[in-house]
């Protein structure tokens, strides 16, 4: 057989699993389609019109070749296998829970809730909205304060998002000191220490009984139960906290608070802590919902999102995000704090658990954990071993003076991870998991492996489990009827889905969000974050334990730094203002060892995303403004003066690219240079990696640190408002200055502190974007970036005749998202953004980002994934609103009663026994021929949002109580 012959039979015998051609929507004929429209010869033509010459790759991306979807879930098992979690009983704010199969299965597991966008329009969201509600509604009511937050990143930044709340709280600027109770975890008083560094906040770790409240005391820290289990009356400690006019916050335990009196109630004005055992898998580290609950005076002072209760136009309740003008890309560097993404889909999960469980059960499952524990401590001390704390709910301190290597080496046989806190000292931390056989096996650990002869059931009965006065909690919680009603699976299930059906999620159309990359989240990348071997694992399992992670983590961090050019990856950072604030980090700990401390400028361009002032803000750096031109460019004099005036205290320049005005700039090597020239280093923001890969890279560009959106660029799924995950890549000058930790050895003496709780940040769903790189390749992740830029450009040119194109290149091409102006038309008809955006919904489509980074626009952002007839479909939309402006234009249509100023329709007011308005009820909800098949109805009219704000409430209350305000 000739070797042309050969060849072709090679060809033939391939498997045809190519996993691109699924992930990239438009087919070879779309796009020679899309190409005629935006008349460009060729793909390669059009990519050499829009990223400038002088920064494209020249080689391509060093990659492993593309596998199928089977083949890469078959490598990936492989190295899942390699993982081997034991019976953990560590505990230190990580707890073994069961996640409810419904659950698990109609959430989690569903895209239905994990491809949805962050809530902003909340008249497609008031099903997610809702179940955020039950989740602030299970924080109040368990740690006893009125106002809580949506969701933080983690127990330990959410720890330290205190700290700084309690400096805006305290009045007298000159104090500066934040105690810190030496029984809090040991991950969250690292992060907390990091976190107040750069503000030139002093830490103090001690003995809160031996504390002796200075005058600059702001704010203490205290962990409740603390790290070792003990459970200690505050009351008094609280008081004499509050008399120095400093405030208290307790990091706590949602299972333990359904026995133990809540923070609220013996003074904690702020309460934190993780949701995780409330139905979410370990998953070695994350994702999980964090929570802050506060005092409803400090309302306005709390970080992160908050869903309150408002109205529509038609008087009815709906649910909005609240009091938005806190948020970071308003107030910039006086932004209460930098997070952008929260933990949204894990809140919803544990908000559920809570559902299906109830008061009863969620009581029912914390007092079975508790006699455990009991059962436990007393079999140890019939041992012999002298156990502690006197008061405790799940954990143990075990005194095991010289026993301790013969009895992890007996725990090592049974599979069974202990916490050894010390040469002497053992912890040992019960969990929903636990059962009378655990405890039998630990009692024979720590009878060194020996027989114990101990009747572990005779033992639950020694002690009730009953907690003594006055820690017993005795106020109720989960009184409302929502969580009185789901408990069988049938109900639960209907709950569940009549949610889901409240929100427009990737199941329902296209989400073209500028900046924003709501891109597929593909199956076979979401089926091994449900796998146990990556769910199962604590985050500080020992490290032989977790050799497929490892593993992972090592070929993903290698496959990231190739995509942006760099030497080095940290992946801790667990979302992307993580990812920001751990860049500027990094540039300081490296300026510092050079001598060069006193550097504190950073270089904002007016274009950046709006996290970037308050993340500078928050690395205790002053944010300088850079100036951007006509052409919506970095205006590179007014970057060389501001250089130039601060060339002595240059630390830095953060910088998107392309420029979040959806444009390739092609001075960027310049802007660079003059950073570099003044003593600075450039970090860019991540957030559109998704025009780079394969084609350029922030290594290419100049940059010295980025931050990755992997929750953008790499596929893992917004879920509604996070998880998210923001990595970053460095040059090699500043690897040895990334993150560390205090429990798990990452290796390098001069790494920064924790800047995320767990070592790996959200390791289980860093599976998600090794699947996306293994099945693309080298070519599939270049392709995407193509597939991306002329989606946009397609859309700017079918959309550019009715709207204009803000910005774009200088040859007029935009890179993977565009602007459309909007502001012309309110003079003439009083349309304005807003009215456009819920007009959208009439169509079936998410508005893409409104009014940023210009007020009056739309920045929209196609991606790769989505196929020709959807954006056609999209456009179609656009073009038709556009023509019912000019009706009002015209004076055909009425200027304030029509379908955009009414916009979104319900289907309870389409449906009504009267219509008044001067359009036909076809046209409200009927506007286009495809929704006869397919029409996705919001469940609410446009929200009133300063009616919500005015009358602020954000627990689940009776409809009734809503409706009369």
């Amino acid at each position: 057989m000739t070797p042309a012959a050969v060849s072709v039979v090679t060809a033939d015998l391939a498997h045809p699993d190519r996993f691109v051609d699924r992930h990239i929507g438009p087919d070879q004929a779309a796009i020679a389609a899309m190409l005629t429209t935006v008349g460009a010869p060729t793909l390669d033509a059009l990519i050499a019109e829009t990223v400038p010459a002088g920064i494209r790759r020249t080689r391509s991306l060093h990659l492993p070749a593309p596998a199928g979807e089977a083949q890469a879930l078959a490598e990936l098992r492989a190295i899942a296998e390699r993982n081997r979690p034991f019976r953990c009983f560590i505990g230190t704010g990580y707890h073994g829970c069961i996640v409810p199969a419904v659950i698990q299965r109609n959430v989690l597991e569903n895209p239905g809730w994990y491809t949805q966008y962050t809530p902003y329009q909340a008249e497609i969201a008031q099903g997610r909205l809702e179940c955020l509600l039950n989740f602030q509604t299970v924080i109040c009511d368990l740690t006893g304060l009125p106002i809580a937050n949506a969701s933080l990143l983690d127990e330990a930044t959410a720890a330290a998002e205190a700290m700084t709340m309690c400096h805006r709280l305290c009045p007298d600027d000159t104090k500066d000191l934040f105690f810190v109770a030496r029984d809090c975890h040991p991950q969250t008083i690292d992060v907390v220490r990091t976190r107040a560094a750069p503000l030139g906040i002093e830490v103090i770790v001690g003995d809160h009984r031996e504390l002796t409240f200075p005058d600059r005391l702001f704010g203490v820290l205290l962990q409740y139960p603390g790290t070792d289990g003990a459970v200690r009356d505050h009351r008094e400690f609280a008081a004499r906290v509050h008399a120095v006019g400093a405030t208290v916050v307790a990091a706590t335990d949602l299972l333990a608070l359904c026995l133990i009196t809540p923070p609220g109630e013996w003074g904690a004005d702020i309460a934190v802590g993780s949701a995780q055992r409330f139905g979410v898998p370990m998953g070695y580290g994350g994702p999980h919902a964090a929570f802050m609950a506060t005092r409803d005076d400090f309302k306005r002072h709390l970080p992160g999102r908050l869903v309150g209760v408002a109205r529509d136009v038609h008087g009815r309740p709906a649910l909005r995000l609240s009091l938005q003008t806190r948020e970071q890309h308003i107030r910039r560097e006086k932004a209460t704090s930098n997070i952008c993404t929260a933990q949204a889909l894990l809140a919803n999960m544990s908000a559920l658990y809570a559902v299906y469980h109830g008061p009863d059960g969620v009581r029912a499952i914390a007092t079975r954990v508790h006699r455990l524990t009991c059962a436990l401590a007393e079999g140890l001390r019939r041992l012999g071993f002298s156990v502690g704390p006197k008061v405790f709910v799940d954990t143990l301190r075990v005194d095991v003076t010289h026993l301790l290597p013969a009895i992890l080496q007996a725990a090592h046989a049974q599979r069974i991870d202990l916490r050894a806190r010390d040469a002497h000292t053992v912890g040992v931390s019960l969990d929903e998991c636990s059962g009378i056989d655990d405890v039998d096996d630990l009692l024979t650990v720590f009878n060194c492996g020996q027989p114990h002869g101990l009747d572990v059931a005779a033992l639950a009965t020694v002690d009730t489990g009953t907690l003594p006065a006055p820690f017993a909690r005795t106020s109720p919680y989960l009184t409302h009827p929502v969580f009185n009603r789901h408990h069988s699976e049938t109900a639960m299930l209907r709950y569940i889905k009549a949610l889901e059906a409240k929100d427009l999620s990737l199941t329902t159309s296209m989400i073209p969000l500028g900046s924003c990359t709501m891109k597929l989240n593909a199956a076979a990348e979401m089926l091994p974050v449900s796998w146990p071997e990556f769910a199962g694992l604590h985050p500080f399992a020992p490290v032989e334990q977790a050799e497929g992670y490892q593993i992972l983590f090592r070929q993903l961090e290698e496959w990231l730094a190739e995509c942006t050019g760099f030497a080095a990856c940290s992946l801790q950072p667990n979302a992307g203002s993580q990812g920001e604030y751990a860049g500027l980090l990094v540039i300081r700990a490296y300026q510092r060892s050079r001598g060069q401390g006193g550097r504190d400028v950073c270089l904002i361009p007016t274009s950046a995303h709006g996290t970037n002032p308050a993340t500078a803000a928050m690395a205790g750096l002053r944010v300088v403004a850079v100036a951007c031109d006509a052409a919506g460019n970095v205006d590179l004099a007014d970057l060389r003066a501001k250089a130039v005036a601060h060339s002595d205290r240059l630390a830095g320049l953060m910088v998107t690219y392309p420029s979040t005005h959806g444009v390739f700039e092609e001075a960027i090597g310049e802007i660079c240079r003059t950073v570099h020239e003044h003593g600075g280093q450039v970090y860019m923001d991540g957030a559109n990696l998704n025009a780079q890969v394969g084609l350029t890279s922030p290594g290419a560009i100049g940059a010295d640190v980025c931050h990755l959106n992997l929750h953008k660029t790499f596929c893992i799924p917004h879920g509604g408002g996070g998880p998210g995950m923001g990595p970053i890549c460095v040059a090699r000058h500043l690897a040895p200055f990334l993150p560390k930790h205090p429990v798990v050895d990452l290796g390098g003496d001069r790494l920064l502190g924790a800047v995320s709780a767990a070592p790996w940040g959200s390791a289980l769903i860093l599976t998600i974007p090794w699947m996306y790189i293994r099945m693309m390749g080298a070519a599939g992740l270049t392709d995407a970036t193509r597939i991306a830029i002329l989606s946009a450009n397609y859309i700017a040119t079918r959309l550019g005749e009715h709207y204009p194109v803000l910005y774009r290149g200088s040859h007029g091409r935009v890179a993977h998202e565009c602007i459309l102006d909007l502001r012309g038309f309110k003079a003439a008809t009083g349309i304005e953004v807003e009215d456009v955006a819920k007009r959208l919904m009439d169509y079936g489509f998410h508005a893409p980002t409104v009014s940023f980074p210009v007020p009056g626009t739309l920045m929209i952002e196609p991606t790769e994934s989505e196929p020709k007839d959807e954006i056609d479909r999209f456009c179609d939309a656009m073009i038709a609103i556009h023509a019912e402006i000019q009706a009002i234009a015209t004076g055909t249509s009425d200027r304030t009663d029509n379908p955009l100023k009414n916009a979104p329709h319900t289907q309870a007011a389409v449906c009504a026994d009267t219509w008044t308005h001067p359009y036909t009820r076809q046209q409200a909800a009927f506007p286009a021929p495809w929704l006869r098949e397919r029409k996705f109805w919001p469940t609410v009219g446009r929200i009133d949002n300063a009616y919500g704000d005015r009358n602020l409430v954000c627990t689940c209350g009776t409809v009734e109580e809503y409706a009369q305000g």
